[in-house]
């Protein structure tokens, strides 16, 4: 299975010659508790977040991927926390992400039931570090310390 999976991420490398590029949310509620998802695919918990598709900003991205993913709305942005784009970061394709703060209101309401199965906000002393999907421990490490990060 490993061969395989190598034989399809270097197809893909040809084919698209590029990485993709994509944003990861920190969803801030009022009460400064942070949101985060349960991925299907890995049944981690992970920033939410998504692909820009094309004609697409940055900032409507991440409107869209809150609420497809949590429900939530965007309220205003935060801080650009930094971007990401080392080749290991997310095992399924070679993408930059780049990591923003926002806040956000609203309900947990997942729309997309085949990425996401599960919603929840967390203190900032019980956030789950340690065994978060693709690199996003390492991403709210970085957002915890203040830093503003390209890597």
């Amino acid at each position: 299975m490993d061969r395989v999976w190598y034989f399809i991420k270097s197809v893909m490398g040809i084919i698209f010659r590029h990485p993709v590029t994509g944003v990861t949310i920190i969803p801030l509620l009022a009460d400064g508790t942070i949101v985060l998802i349960r991925r299907r695919d890995t049944g981690k918990l992970a920033l939410p977040g998504g692909m820009i598709d094309w004609g697409e900003d940055i900032f409507n991205t991440a409107q869209r991927e809150l609420k497809e993913e949590t429900g939530l709305n965007l309220v205003s942005l935060g801080r650009l926390v930094g971007v990401y784009s080392s080749f290991e970061r997310d095992p399924r394709i070679h993408s930059i992400s780049v990591l923003i703060e926002v806040t956000v209101a609203g309900n947990f309401q997942i729309k997309d039931t085949l990425e996401v199965s599960e919603v929840r906000a967390f203190s900032v002393e019980t956030l789950p570090l340690g065994n978060l999907s693709h690199d996003n421990d390492r991403q709210l490490e970085d957002y915890l310390r203040g830093a503003t990060v390209v890597a």
